[in-house]
């Protein structure tokens, strides 16, 4: 398998969107990401490859790989590698061409132009031109995906998308630090009120019916006010397991991104 070498930081669901697409596209991409992933759309992140070894979204399927080898084993099998790395000390071994920032901390955790050709990343934290050469825009509404070149992408306003009239009633956060103990998991429905998990003996409701779309991997440990999982009041059993709309668009940014500066690159050459 040929194609240019692309690091992905973070492999969570707004990120496996664009890696996605950037697998698709024919590129050989390596996910790094922490040793205990937090993501909640679990089905649908490619995180999961680092607690159960292999996972598949939809059509691409990520391998667990821990060493050079591993990778180009898991790029033969046309699969997307993933090591924990969240230091992305790979580049020492292996040296990417482009480099994109997906872990959306909302802040820079490290991502500098000099660390790849071309460097990208998606959301708040990040200056274009400075930090990297593009940032994705991340923010719900008419600017969704679009692409930055000078300057930064709207700031994190802390507020979770609407759907169906519901923001921050749909999404779950804990009550308190301590383990997660899941009693409603990915794809059960529920009613107002209903106990989806307990965190240290304190409960966690459902603040609306619907349909649990996110939520944390049993025993994760949190801290207090942790996004936790959310319920979608639209009870769709396909969009537990599918990429999301925004994923979507930010990955078609993402792809986007990456030819415009390959492009670049070939001209300036």
């Amino acid at each position: 398998m040929k194609g240019e070498i692309i690091i992905f930081r973070g492999a969570g669901d707004i990120a496996t969107g664009s890696i996605q697409k950037l697998h698709r596209a024919g590129f050989r991409v390596i996910a790094c990401e922490i040793e205990k992933p937090t993501s909640i759309r679990r089905y649908v992140s490619l995180s999961e490859a680092v607690f159960d070894g292999e996972t598949t979204v939809e059509d691409v399927t990520a391998k667990k790989c821990s060493d050079k080898n591993e990778v180009e084993k898991a790029w033969a099998e046309d699969k997307v590698a993933v090591i924990v790395d969240p230091e992305l000390a790979v580049i020492q071994e292996i040296k990417p061409d482009i480099i994109v920032d997906g872990i959306l901390a909302k802040k820079n955790l490290g991502t500098t132009k000099d660390m790849a050709p071309i460097t990208i990343a998606i959301g708040p934290g990040f200056t274009a031109g400075v930090d990297v050469d593009i940032v994705v825009e991340t923010k719900r509404g008419h600017d969704l995906g679009r692409l930055i070149f000078e300057g930064e992408p709207a700031p994190n306003s802390g507020a979770p998308g609407a759907i169906d009239g519901h923001t921050t009633d749909r999404v779950l956060y804990a009550p308190v630090e301590g383990k997660v103990k899941v009693l409603k998991d990915l794809g059960s429905v529920v009613e107002k009120g209903e106990v989806l998990a307990i965190v240290e003996g304190e409960e966690i409701r459902a603040k609306i019916p619907g349909i649990v779309r996110g939520m944390i991997r049993d025993g994760s440990y949190v801290t207090k006010g942790f996004k936790t999982g959310d319920v979608d009041p639209r009870v769709n059993p396909e969009f537990v397991y599918t990429i999301s709309d925004k994923a979507r668009a930010v990955g078609g940014g993402t792809l986007e991104a990456v030819m415009i500066m390959l492009r670049k690159k070939n001209m300036d050459i």
